[in-house]
């Protein structure tokens, strides 16, 4: 694997102006296929029940798996598009942050396949998901 180099802090200003930069996702660790980054459990992410809302769990899974696979492509010549998200939200967070640590489980030369653990601060599972990106020659995206 062939990952570009960045600093944490560089790719943390990508999130600026984005739905990343509302939700707070901070990016904390990138190495050759796995990426670990942080959200905050507050009133942006949280559902009326005051827990951690399901959809900005599948977000930061989502975010983490774009990044990664646009670390290992050429964005000159390829697009990075989500194909599929799934998750199962199998614990709660109220508040404090979720860890998520995204792990690349398949690098075809058209498909990258994620499995992104969210836990909260003392390592207890809240959500499991898995993630399919497309790579797409950038002559071929419609």
């Amino acid at each position: 694997m062939t990952i570009k180099k960045f600093t944490i802090e560089e790719l943390n200003l990508l999130n600026r102006g984005t739905m990343m930069e509302f939700l707070q996702i901070e990016y904390l660790e990138v190495s050759d296929g796995f990426i670990k980054a942080r959200m905050p459990v507050n009133e942006s992410t949280i559902q009326p029940d005051g827990i951690l809302h399901g959809g900005a769990s599948l977000a930061l899974a989502e975010t983490l798996a774009g990044l990664g696979s646009a670390l290992l492509v050429d964005l000159a010549s390829f697009n990075v598009r989500g194909a599929q998200v799934s998750g199962n939200h199998i614990g709660t967070a109220r508040s404090g942050w979720v860890i998520a640590e995204g792990r690349l489980i398949h690098k075809g030369q058209h498909t990258h396949i994620w499995n992104i653990d969210i836990s909260d601060q003392q390592g207890i599972p809240v959500s499991i998901c898995r993630i399919t990106n497309f790579i797409q020659k950038k002559e071929e995206e419609s």
